[in-house]
Formats: C-alpha cells, sequence, structure tokens
C-alpha cells in the first residue's frame, strides 16, 4: 500500500544517529527507519547502532539487481583471462563483491527515489551525496504522521529533507 517515505540526509553517521534518535522520539518502529550508505555493510552496521533497518529495500531495485548481476558475470568473464588469479577472483567472494557494488552504483537508489516520485534530479543528487559518504534516513510513515516526521528530521540537522510516496 502506497505510503509517505520521509527522506533525510545527513553529512555523517553521527548525524544520522541523531536523526534516527529524533524519528524514534515521534514514535516511529524499528523497522519503519532504513538507513542507506555508501554499501550494504555500511548500512547494516549503521543500522545495528541505530535501532533501525539496512535501507537494501530502497537501493535494490529490480533494475539496479540486474545491473548488477550482468556486472558481475562481465567481471567475472574478464577476470578469468588474467593470468594466475583470473580463476580465483571469479570463483571467489571478490566476484560477488565487485558484481553488488556495480550494480550498487548503477542506479538502484536514484531509480527507486524516482519510481517514488522524487524528481529524477533530486534522486540523482541524493544518490551521489550517499556515494560521497552522506548518510540517508528513510522513514516510512503515513500521511498524517509525516508533518511530524518532516519537522523532527528538519530540527535533528539533516541538510536535506524531501517526501515520497513510497509503493514498495
Amino acid at each position: 500500500m502506497p505510503h509517505p517515505l520521509v527522506l533525510a540526509l545527513y553529512t555523517s553517521p553521527a548525524a544520522a544517529a541523531v536523526g534516527a534518535r529524533a524519528a524514534h522520539a515521534a514514535g516511529v518502529p524499528h523497522d519503519s527507519i532504513s538507513v542507506v550508505s555508501r554499501n550494504h555493510d555500511e548500512d547494516t552496521a549503521l543500522a545495528a547502532g541505530m535501532d533501525a533497518t539496512p535501507g537494501a529495500e530502497l537501493e535494490d531495485s529490480r533494475t539496479a539487481g540486474r545491473l548488477g548481476e550482468l556486472s558481475g558475470y562481465v567481471l567475472a568473464a574478464i577476470a578469468l583471462v588474467l593470468p594466475g588469479v583470473g580463476p580465483i577472483v571469479a570463483a571467489g567472494p571478490l566476484s560477488a563483491g565487485l558484481g553488488e557494488a556495480a550494480g550498487h552504483a548503477a542506479g538502484g537508489l536514484a531509480s527507486a527515489l524516482s519510481e517514488a516520485g522524487l524528481p529524477e534530479d533530486r534522486a540523482e543528487a541524493l544518490q551521489r551525496a550517499v556515494a560521497d559518504g552522506a548518510v540517508l534516513i528513510a522513514v516510512h510513515t503515513t500521511e498524517t504522521s509525516a508533518p511530524l516526521i518532516r519537522a523532527a528530521m528538519a530540527s535533528s540537522g539533516a541538510t536535506l529533507v524531501e517526501t515520497a510516496n513510497w509503493s514498495g
């Protein structure tokens, strides 16, 4: 069911933790707060420290996932021709990591936010900010609570607060 998704951008993990605390103080439960950072491992670590969830559902649109999978195959094929280390890289976790990184960079966050109604240029700006080290807190909320959540995020030091219409 579609609902508002309040997006708040923070300059650092410490600043994002303040935002997550503000969301909790506004009554937002753990599973309604998503944390998006440069990669999924960082998302998971940050989310655990903020009593939130990793933002994988925001980033992992079908398009980005498919691009990541295809990129992984291409990287594995290239690695096979490298003398000595190619087969190890192609068969190992490095190949999966490189494929995930390629999919992550392929526009997963921007495309998911665009699909949620955020203008493409703002969605891409958010993705670039996250790639440069900012942390995005996304709060799944209701129409009636969205203004309160927006105010809490703005007063907690977010450098940008947007609202999208999440149907994921």
